[in-house]
């Protein structure tokens, strides 16, 4: 009788193993490239703004999220949920199912905001991924049309005269307008009091009204009021003149070393496959480049910006990093 050969239990053939576990992975991976091939599959997208309408978040999620509904063969419907200088509705994203379905479109604020606020009901680099960006751009200094000031040197002047008597707003505490107003302050050698809003709406109108002195805002959220006449461009916070306003001086000229620029984009939950992740930044990234969008872009005061998800991914834990420093050194903190 042949001897029959008994593998035991505890060994398997050479090989085995090897191709077991590759199976395995392989049986994991289907579901999720399945899932990325066919997204969205006609759902639509929810894309929130955590901020009211008005500013520059909504006006940029509105003209992206049109042009990637019709790329995506889908709709792509803008939520308002404004608060807390946008924390609430962003963390509606942060506890959205990770699916790609939920996302929010957000500014440097998110960074700033996150800088200095310690009890966020969201972890600002774990509770998100990035998904594309859409625009940068510098800001512009805007006084009330009654206020004596034509200058940068003429605000300074007048604050110098008057320390805590002129007063700013901004979308909220921790948004990139306290930080960019904070570090003028600063940099300058005088002191602005800040008057935070619930948005750059509430904040624009606050200016256009002779409720506040200034306001250092996105030419999205600040050209608008220019044009009325009842605000007055004075500078522009790029370190060079810029193409968005060519007739401004930068900021710089009158106070050496102050640059502040911003950026717009998308987030989705943490835990949304990579897949869709980079399916949406490609669609993204070639709806921005457009020149459709392009000249979108300048007319509101931006450029596209694109980024693949890993980059700005990393740009924003730079950003995080960054944005504390600066908070210790300006002093920039939540009670203003």
């Amino acid at each position: 009788m042949t001897k029959q050969e008994i593998v035991p239990k505890n060994k398997w053939p050479a090989g085995f193993a090897s191709a077991l576990l590759m199976m395995a992975v392989a049986l994991g991976l289907a579901p999720a490239a399945h899932a990325a091939a066919s997204f969205p599959n006609g759902q639509p997208i929810t894309l929130v703004v955590p901020y009211p309408p008005g500013g520059s978040n909504d006006s940029f999620a509105r003209a992206v999220g049109a042009k990637l509904g019709a790329l995506l063969d889908t709709s792509v419907v803008i939520v308002n949920k404004g608060g807390a200088g946008g924390s609430i509705g962003t963390a509606q994203v942060a506890r959205a199912k990770p699916d790609g379905y939920t996302l929010v479109a957000v500014s440097s604020s998110f960074t700033t905001n996150a800088a200095i606020q310690e009890n966020l009901p969201f972890d600002a680099e774990k509770d998100f991924k990035a998904v594309a960006l859409m625009a940068k751009g510098p800001f512009i200094v805007a006084v009330k049309g009654s206020l004596p000031v034509k200058t940068m040197a003429d605000l300074i002047a007048l604050a110098k005269k008057d320390p805590g008597g002129i007063n700013y707003s901004s979308s909220g505490p921790g948004s990139s307008n306290q930080f960019a107003t904070e570090m003028l302050n600063s940099a300058a050698g005088i002191k602005m009091t800040h008057v935070p809003y619930r948005g750059m709406g509430p904040a624009t109108v606050a200016l256009m009204s002779d409720q506040v002195d200034v306001l250092v805002a996105s030419g999205p959220s600040i050209l608008p009021a220019i044009n009325t006449g009842k605000a007055r461009a004075i500078a522009i916070t790029s370190a060079k003149a810029s193409p968005i306003a060519p007739d401004l001086k930068p900021v710089s000229d009158v106070v050496p070393g102050y640059e502040f620029g911003l950026w717009w984009g998308i987030l989705a939950p943490a835990g949304t496959p990579e897949a869709i992740i980079n399916k949406l930044n490609k669609a993204v990234q070639d709806v921005v480049t457009t020149q459709e969008m392009k000249d979108f872009f300048v007319g509101e005061g931006a450029e596209f910006a694109t980024a693949s998800a890993q980059d700005y991914q990393q740009m924003i834990k730079d950003d995080l990093v960054r944005w504390r420093r600066v908070a210790a050194e300006s002093n920039i903190t939540v009670q203003k």
